[in-house]
């Protein structure tokens, strides 16, 4: 269903008034069915209202990011952390909502495949780590017990695991210098150290998704029986159009209305942030 280009105009002219259109009542219908209508809107709303740097962005940029993770089954709530709605500056569109998969989100479509017997993302606290072999993925640690000390402990590294059911087992540890130069390289924000980027707020956090994508994309199980997390991990860091397709635009993040928004970004070919 198309919705007329006199409705995509931008949220802060109105994203309430923009919802109650006939078009856009039957789009979000097509999508998750009549029934889960008004509590959609009413959470998607409260996300518009609760943001003011995501008033700015396209009406229709933001309601396709907010269906695709309806459709995932995630919550779009800042408190769980499992998907959010971040506004950029596109050099073509103006601003606009990207989507942007959390790695609470990750775990939450790991855990639901029904695929995984253990999933595991951790960091590794200085002093912790005796021996890590890549070749057989065998880690050796001794963790700190005191938990408190080692909440406050300096990170040197992370390092996340997967196994199936079948027994196939994968592992991957990345030191902390290796982290952010990955950050460096892939979000302009946080080489910049303007101090507004996710990566400079919660690094452990943005190093967990990371950790989590690099290995589930690259030796995940991407059947038919995993479509959910195939269409996230295609779909994270993308505006998403209204027919459901991922555009990976040229753009810049705000700032430092970013901050304001959630976790930082990862997007592909190119643009804006990445850390997967």
């Amino acid at each position: 269903m198309a919705v007329n280009n006199s409705l995509t105009k931008t949220a802060k002219t109105g994203f309430t008034a923009y919802l109650t259109h006939d078009a856009v009542k039957n789009q979000i219908n097509n999508v998750i069915g009549g029934a889960n209508g008004q509590r959609f809107i009413s959470a998607i709303v409260s996300a518009v209202n609760n943001n003011p740097a995501l008033q700015e962005c396209t009406n229709q940029s933001i309601l396709s990011g907010a269906l695709l993770g309806e459709s995932l089954k995630l919550s779009p709530s800042p408190q769980l952390g499992q998907y959010y709605l971040v506004p950029f500056n596109d050099k073509q569109k103006g601003k606009v909502a990207q989507f942007q998969l959390g790695y609470k989100g990750y775990i939450q479509l790991a855990l639901r495949s029904g695929q995984y017997k253990k999933l595991n993302v951790l960091a590794i606290k200085e002093g912790e780590l005796v021996k890590y072999d890549p070749l057989n993925e065998v880690i050796e640690v001794n963790l700190i017990e005191d938990e408190v000390a080692r909440e406050n402990a300096p990170t040197a590294g992370y390092y996340a695991m997967f196994e199936y059911m079948n027994g196939f087992r994968k592992a991957l540890y990345w030191s902390k210098a290796k982290m952010e130069s990955h950050a460096e390289r892939y979000s302009k924000g946080y080489a910049a150290h303007k101090g507004y980027t996710f990566w400079e707020k919660d690094f452990d956090g943005m190093a967990y998704k990371t950790m989590l994508r690099q290995l589930i994309s690259k030796w995940g199980i991407m059947s038919i029986d995993m479509q959910d997390m195939q269409t996230a991990i295609e779909k994270d860091m993308a505006v998403i159009s209204e027919d459901g397709t991922p555009d990976y635009v040229d753009n810049v993040p705000e700032e430092p209305e970013e901050a304001a928004a959630v976790e930082g970004a990862e997007p592909e070919s190119g643009s804006g942030e990445f850390f997967g």
